[in-house]
């Protein structure tokens, strides 16, 4: 876990101390988050997980927004309780008056979308293409039969895969 990832956590939870006046417990930190997200925050567990490719490819600005979005998630939770909205107008208090910061939900990150297999499954249709997912495909070979909805035939594997 990068030092400066976690040194900015604790930055953040200070900043909040200091304009709440009151302490805050820590969360555990995982680096373990894939896909499109960011970051995530999970506040019943009081923690935080980042995505650590994202966060290589995009350091200044994860540190800068990403990292304070996250903790004003704990921190809202931890003030206001669990009715409140994840990016309602608590968590934008804590965004623009503790972090000095825009309330983004998002992050513009570039994402680079992995490639993934499809198998080819037909059916007596004409131009009848069915792209199964890797998952989908195992529980054809486990037995499961999927029908096409027209004319209600068992779609078979054509052999065929395609990358996406």
């Amino acid at each position: 876990m990068p030092e400066l990832l976690k040194s900015r956590v604790e930055t953040c939870y200070q900043q909040a101390e200091a304009f709440f006046k009151r302490p805050f417990k820590r969360p555990q930190v995982s680096f373990k988050l894939r896909g499109q997200k960011a970051g995530v925050a999970h506040l019943h567990e009081n923690m935080l997980r980042f995505n650590p490719q994202l966060y290589r490819e995009n350091r200044d600005d994860f540190l800068r927004q990403t990292v304070p979005h996250e903790v004003a998630h704990l921190i809202a939770h931890q003030l206001f309780g669990s009715h409140i909205q994840p990016h309602g107008e608590e968590w934008q208090l804590i965004m623009r008056g503790v972090y000095d910061l825009p309330p983004n939900r998002c992050h513009s990150y570039a994402v680079q979308r992995r490639l993934v297999t499809r198998y080819i499954y037909r059916c007596p249709c004409p131009e009848s293409d069915f792209p199964f997912t890797a998952q989908r495909h195992r529980l054809v070979a486990q037995g499961r039969r999927y029908l096409c909805r027209r004319c209600r035939q068992t779609l078979v594997f054509s052999g065929e895969t395609r990358i996406e």
